[in-house]
């Protein structure tokens, strides 16, 4: 299954044919235009910003986007327009015969109402005399969901490029941690050897002014010094269960964006704990380094669904 970004845009347009143009005739009738817009969101937000002709679609359009998208800040526009050349195309016989009938019955009624100019003639044959709304002679779910499918396809190529990059970012992790490793040993040495020579210097100071309880407590404080020091390889440890975790999650694929968030966190736990404890330079820097790389994670992951 593939891993789908939250971010994406896709477009779609629809032009319906001229119900008054001539037999035979094709005239371009009015355009309707969707757009998606979608961002990172921890959960679905979905706002609509469409023209009063297709307000009476948007429980549909809301029910298709809530079926077809799990999260992401998503933004549906859309748009109806009367094409350039219906707005000055000549108007058919049928219905200037419909415009001059209703003119003569109004002016019946009403003697002094000027006729009609050209102007609205025009005006008129555009909008079809408002008898019909502009976006009923289009199938707009139909057109949503074309837009939708098309939002979904961006998505899955954004997510596969998202995912190159935290895989590339788990090898640079998982080098620094075998650069790590050898160091575990080492360090261990180095507190061995310090404990020691405090242990001596314990027994030093014993031997003189200092009661044997006082040296036993001074061996103790420096054994558990000793102890949390050498602990390094247990973050170690964690910290590659984590990195196999998160690359099962991205072949596996799928709505996976909040638990790559919550190892993200635990990631960066282990090594904050991994800097704080480091006995060497050289450790700090690994420390360091990794959590360039983990923050670099971070804000890939917030943008996957």
């Amino acid at each position: 299954m593939a891993v789908y970004s939250m971010t994406g845009y896709a477009s779609g347009q629809s032009r319906a044919s001229s119900a008054d143009a001539p037999a035979g005739e094709e005239r371009p009738g009015p355009r309707l235009g969707l757009e998606l817009r979608a961002v990172n969101s921890r959960f679905l937000d979905l706002s609509f910003k469409l023209p009063e002709e297709l307000r009476q679609h948007e429980p549909a359009l809301r029910e298709l986007l809530t079926r077809r998208l799990k999260r992401g800040k998503v933004e549906m526009r859309g748009s109806v327009e009367t094409g350039t050349d219906a707005a000055v195309a000549e108007p058919s016989v049928r219905l200037l015969q419909r415009l001059n009938g209703v003119q003569d019955a109004v002016r019946a009624w009403l003697p002094t109402a000027r006729e009609l100019s050209v102007a609205d003639v025009l005006r008129l044959a555009g909008s079809d005399g408002g008898r019909t709304l502009p976006a009923e002679q289009f199938d707009v779910v139909a057109l949503a969901t074309s837009v939708v499918d098309d939002l979904i396809a961006a998505r899955e190529r954004e997510g596969a490029r998202l995912v190159a990059l935290l895989q590339e970012r788990l090898q640079g992790l998982r080098a620094l941690a075998e650069q790590a490793e050898p160091l575990v040993p080492r360090l261990v040495e180095q507190q061995r050897t310090r404990f020691l020579e405090r242990w001596q210097e314990a027994m030093g100071l014993a031997a003189g002014s200092a009661t044997p309880e006082a040296a036993q407590d001074r061996a103790l404080s420096e054994a558990t010094a000793f102890a949390i020091r050498i602990d390094v390889a247990e973050e170690l440890g964690r910290l590659r269960a984590h990195l196999d975790e998160i690359d099962r999650l991205l072949t596996k694929g799928g709505e996976v964006g909040k638990r790559l968030d919550f190892l993200i966190q635990e990631l960066h736990r282990e090594a904050n704990t991994l800097g704080s404890k480091s006995a060497a330079l050289e450790l700090t820097r690994i420390g360091v380094d990794m959590k360039v790389l983990i923050e670099q994670m971070r804000e890939q992951v917030q943008n996957i669904e």
